[in-house]
């Protein structure tokens, strides 16, 4: 399932600047000094949110999905017609990456933790709520991902929700036992325990890619916040269980902030 997200950016100050004072993140260097480039770690009151890293290239937000092996998983993932962009290798202690795109050209990575596990916080203002893949062909995409993760993918009408069943399980024998009956208090739709991505259609014009979303208390202020902050606020939204707003960051990144707003209140 998605377990990491990071972002790379040509000015890593600046972005640790704006995203510090935008979810009020806290930073730490990863990277060894003597060792080329950095990578931070972006955390929560103590808990790992994801990580940020210098790029040449332009901005963006990059989602990691958890492998048991990345080095079995790549040759999986190509039989289901993935190409792969930088075979596996290791991220220091961490763990072993590598970078793929599925068949449409969505640019995904695979995350073999070792000593990082992944992100520590979920679904809390500030935290990582979702990744979801914008995509020209939703059948094609269920067809490649339930061959190479197992996913199954249910039609809410209002979009794609992606499932991998049994976490649910694990969430309630593990961290949080009381899932079931809190979704059950929002009128959740069926199967949401196992919710682990969503799928939309990709804007006319669109590239496919996989795009980041965070939890907000109030999205008309973090919209307010982020214009003061430097970044731009591409869009709005209002839908049945949330409020969002697409998010550009001084540097071009492109995220979402969605504050949750059930109908049941």
């Amino acid at each position: 399932m998605p377990s990491w997200i990071d972002t790379e950016q040509p000015d890593v100050d600046a972005a640790a600047d704006f995203y510090g004072r935008f979810f009020g993140w806290s930073f730490a260097d990863a990277m060894p000094p003597e060792a080329p480039g950095r990578y931070l770690i972006a955390t929560l009151d103590g808990a790992d949110i994801g990580g940020l890293s210098g790029s040449s290239q332009h901005a963006a937000w990059n989602t990691y999905i958890a492998v048991d092996d990345a080095d079995a998983a790549i040759g999986r993932l190509a039989s289901a017609g993935a190409a792969v962009r930088s075979a596996p290798a290791d991220a220091g202690e961490g763990g072993r990456t590598a970078v793929l795109t599925d068949p449409e050209g969505a640019e995904f990575r695979i995350w073999q933790a070792r000593r990082r596990l992944g992100t520590q916080t979920v679904n809390r203002p500030g935290s990582w709520n979702f990744s979801d893949l914008h995509t020209t062909d939703i059948a094609a995409a269920k067809a490649f991902y339930g061959e190479g993760f197992g996913w199954q993918v249910d039609d809410l009408g209002f979009g794609w929700l992606v499932r991998r069943p049994g976490y649910g399980d694990h969430l309630e024998a593990t961290v949080d036992p009381d899932i079931r009956a809190r979704q059950a208090a929002v009128a959740t739709p069926s199967g949401f325990e196992d919710a682990i991505a969503w799928f939309a259609p990709a804007a006319p014009g669109d590239r496919p890619h996989w795009h980041v979303s965070f939890a907000v208390a109030d999205r008309d202020q973090s919209a307010a916040d982020a214009e003061r902050l430097g970044a731009t606020v591409q869009s709005q939204s209002n839908e049945q269980w949330s409020r969002t707003a697409l998010i550009r960051d001084p540097q071009g990144a492109e995220f979402t902030i969605s504050q949750f707003t059930p109908p049941s209140g």
